[in-house]
């Protein structure tokens, strides 16, 4: 399963720039709203330092990282959810991913415009995110609105639960309480997976700074994002549009170096995918030989069957038995034999629960 994030943000903040720099993709990134006038799409790998480690030890005729996938969605502008600027039809690609990056300008350009004609990141934020839970109550209206009688007079059990939980959407939505903040039950949640809503996904604040802030990791600004994001659930990370852009061009070696001029160890596409797993509760496991050497991402709490059918349905439907053995203990012993020979090899059932830097070899039968 492979990660897509969706890239939104009000005009001018460096949105387009990021997506630029991430995925090495020449998207238009132009100083005047709706440069960008289709979503773009790019597939950048995920950095595991195990994944070197395990191609180094059984050097393998495939090599395959597991994938981060970025949608660029047009930059939204107040009135979006009511058709302003670009509107629904990019608020649309939104429900499609399974993570929002919001950016958001955290540095002062005079060369620059701003849609709004000043740098308020705090605003910024809450004029998206009103775009967003007017988007949503949209949906919630109009699907009330076809199940019309069955509202009030309905008493079959699916259809009230329902409109029991669409009704609760409501409450919340009016009073500008994104989903992702309410409570819902098993039942519930069921109910939403039908409509996507955006304000229910998790939710990063990339506060884009300059490059004389990032040596120093914050300012006023990012402050004021991270003391918002706290109060939301949400993550936020600081990072630099034009440094990625700038370490987009250049070599691995080069990179480290410029990094480490920089005084930062991690770029800032590196910390939004560790933020991204981080906030969908996301790990890895590996599959390693002498033909293939990959890695897979997986939910937390996700069994050896459910891991198996990522790889394919028939592994899950045929399932018997997961070898496993941990990377650490690979890296410690050095080989599969010396793992085994240690006692460190582990024969799991349908009821063990993956975890992170597992290396597995499913057994099945179909």
């Amino acid at each position: 399963m492979s990660l897509k994030a969706g890239i939104v943000g009000l005009p001018n903040v460096g949105k387009s720039t990021l997506f630029n720099a991430i995925t090495k993709k020449n998207i238009l990134a132009a100083n005047y709203p709706f440069a960008t006038i289709d979503p773009n799409v790019g597939v950048v790998t995920v950095p595991d330092s195990r994944l070197d480690f395990l191609e180094e030890l059984y050097k393998p005729k495939s090599l395959v990282p597991t994938a981060y996938e970025f949608i660029d969605i047009a930059g939204l502008v107040k009135g979006a959810s009511n058709g302003e600027g670009l509107g629904n039809k990019f608020l649309s690609h939104i429900r499609e991913v399974d993570a929002i990056v919001e950016v958001v300008r955290c540095f002062d350009d005079k060369d620059i415009t701003h849609v709004e004609g000043s740098v308020d990141p705090i605003r910024d934020i809450e004029i998206l995110n009103v775009e967003l839970i007017l988007s949503d109550l949209e949906i919630v209206n109009n699907r009330l609105n076809k199940l019309g009688k069955k509202v009030t007079m309905t008493k079959d059990k699916q259809e009230l639960l329902e409109i029991n939980t669409l009704k609760k959407c409501i409450e919340n939505l009016e009073k500008n309480i994104p989903l992702r903040l309410v409570s819902f039950d098993e039942a519930e949640q069921t109910v939403l997976k039908a409509f996507s809503f955006i304000t229910a996904k998790p939710l990063i604040y990339a506060a884009n700074v300059s490059e004389d802030t990032i040596a120093v990791g914050k300012n006023e600004y990012t402050e004021m994002v991270a003391e918002y994001a706290a109060k939301e659930q949400a993550g936020v990370i600081v990072m630099s549009a034009k440094i990625e852009a700038e370490l987009a061009a250049l070599s691995e070696d080069e990179k480290i170096l410029f990094m480490e001029d920089l005084g930062i160890q991690n770029s800032g596409l590196d910390k939004l995918i560790y933020a991204t797993y981080h906030l969908l509760g996301l790990k890895t496991f590996f599959t390693a030989g002498t033909d293939e050497c990959r890695a897979w991402t997986f939910k937390t709490g996700m069994k050896a069957p459910q891991c198996a059918g990522i790889i394919h349905t028939d592994f899950e439907r045929g399932f018997i038995k997961a070898e496993v053995m941990s990377f650490e203990h690979l890296k410690e012993f050095g080989s599969e034999l010396r793992v085994k020979e240690n006692g460190k090899v582990r024969l799991e059932g349908k009821e063990y629960e993956m975890q992170d830097g597992d290396i597995v070899y499913f057994r099945f039968n179909v």
